[in-house]
């Protein structure tokens, strides 16, 4: 016998909980599915996890340079891994925690824990944790299941221990020799982090350049911070067989080879949407596994929603949330809000940051039409120069006929927060001029802003 609610959200990620807690709030009786762990990626995988190992790779890489600022450290400086994951556990499981303790107690919601899978357009099975099988179908259904790594297929994968992001965090002890294949923001977040803990690092890069969706400029300078800091790019190379090495993996590049204590394939992840039983529902998704859905984020099928990673609006936290809120706009609050008039936003957390907001300067030149740009150096900037933190610049691209910003990046020290002074001002549709009179703070980040957009020319 079929349980029947009025909503029904499968994956508990940063769109779909909080939708289940707003449902429920409004009077729906609704169940909310959790194959996994609670908080999806960004609380057990993703971000959290990562932007801890981040933060204690910065702490290592000052302390080494401390002299460099006056201050004295006696002896080298080494990184103990169990401790950094502990400390990484401990920050996730708050986070897990919370989200399951929140949806458990929230008036009006069921939770479900199992693997929730379509045996009809608006009826779920549930392969239940607790041995229970569970029958349920809904008016309403909102999918949230996101993404995996991809593993790439090449001879030999199945025979070798293998890392992917998830499981890179996992471990214990520092790897001797990390070689990770794929050269994006995944890549080179770990790449400098393990080599900030101490490893050998040796990125395969299977492009000519890091970063092949950024500009040029963009590319280079990340990989000139991280070459100095001992990261290896292999450029123009691609696996084709691994094998078991005596301690780790022998890598075949062509004719060469090279071992490695850990391999870690960072290459792009792959949506959950093939073991859900979309074809029963009626939803066929694209050739990557994607949702396709409308602006409103529903579905071809009457009653169902796609929100987060699964829908390929965007691969982000913020953009998961953001679909949260604009489903939750529509079908709670009787609003009409719709994703796509929203700016692309994200940042890639290297140390320095790189920020980026809108269109590329690729982007633009492609569209022909006139434009007009502006860098500025961050060693223009005095809170960079105060930290001595000067790598990097700022850019900004306008339209040469509105004076609106069509696009801005910045790469340096503290570029993900002063990106969103460009964020706020596009999202307002104001000319870039409100924001070049702006009178900002001394002496932060965000006060250059102003004097690059004093330096505007026309992109030729």
């Amino acid at each position: 016998m079929s349980e029947h609610f009025d909503a029904i959200v499968i994956g508990t990620g940063q769109g779909g909980a909080p939708l289940a807690v707003k449902l429920a709030q409004s009077g729906r009786k609704t169940a909310v599915i959790e194959r996994h762990l609670f908080g999806g990626t960004c609380v057990n995988v993703g971000c959290t996890p990562t932007k801890t190992y981040v933060a204690s790779a910065r702490a290592a890489h000052v302390a080494r340079h401390a002299g460099d600022m006056g201050v004295i450290v006696e002896g080298p400086v080494s990184v103990d891994m169990a401790r950094i994951k502990a400390r990484k556990d401990e920050v996730i499981a708050g986070s897990r925690n919370g989200v399951e303790k929140w949806l458990r107690n929230t008036p009006n919601v069921t939770v479900f824990k199992g693997h929730g899978r379509f045996t009809a357009a608006h009826s779920i099975y549930i392969d239940g944790h607790d041995g229970q099988p569970h029958d349920l179908d809904a008016d309403a259904i909102f999918i949230n299941t996101g993404t995996r790594a991809i593993v790439p297929q090449v001879e030999g994968i199945e025979r070798i221990s293998y890392h992917t992001n998830s499981t890179m965090l996992e471990l214990t002890e520092l790897p001797e020799h990390l070689v990770i294949v794929g050269a994006s923001y995944v890549a080179l977040e770990f790449a400098q982090m393990f080599r900030r803990f101490g490893s050998r690092v040796t990125v395969l890069v299977r492009g000519e350049r890091l970063l092949a969706r950024e500009d040029r400029d963009v590319a280079a300078q990340i990989q000139k911070v991280l070459s100095r800091e001992g990261v290896e790019f292999r450029f123009g190379t691609e696996m084709s067989r691994v094998e078991p090495a005596a301690n780790g993996v022998r890598i075949a590049l062509g004719d060469e080879f090279i071992t490695a204590s850990h391999l870690l394939c960072a290459i792009g992840r792959t949506p959950n949407t093939d073991d859900i039983g979309l074809e029963h529902a009626g939803i066929v998704p694209n050739r990557l596994g994607l949702i396709n859905t409308d602006g409103q984020l529903r579905t071809k099928v009457d009653g169902i929603w796609a929100l987060g990673d699964v829908n390929g609006r965007g691969a982000f936290t913020h953009t998961s949330y953001n679909d949260y809120e604009v489903i939750a706009s529509n079908v709670v609050d009787g609003e009409a809000r719709n994703v796509d008039g929203r700016i692309m936003c994200y940042a890639v957390f290297v140390d320095p940051p790189f920020a980026r907001v809108g269109m590329s300067e690729d982007d633009v030149r492609k569209t022909g039409r006139p434009a007009l740009i502006a860098t500025l150096p961050m060693s223009r900037v005095g809170r960079a120069r105060e930290r001595g933190e000067t790598d990097g610049f700022m850019k900004v691209l306008v339209d040469a006929a509105s004076n609106k910003i069509l696009g801005a990046a910045i790469v340096g020290i503290e570029g993900d927060e002063a990106i969103h002074t460009f964020i706020d001002i596009m999202t307002a549709d104001a000319p870039y001029t409100t924001l070049q009179r702006a009178m900002h703070i001394h002496p932060t980040v965000s006060e250059l802003i102003p004097t690059l957009l004093g330096n505007l020319k026309p992109l030729t």
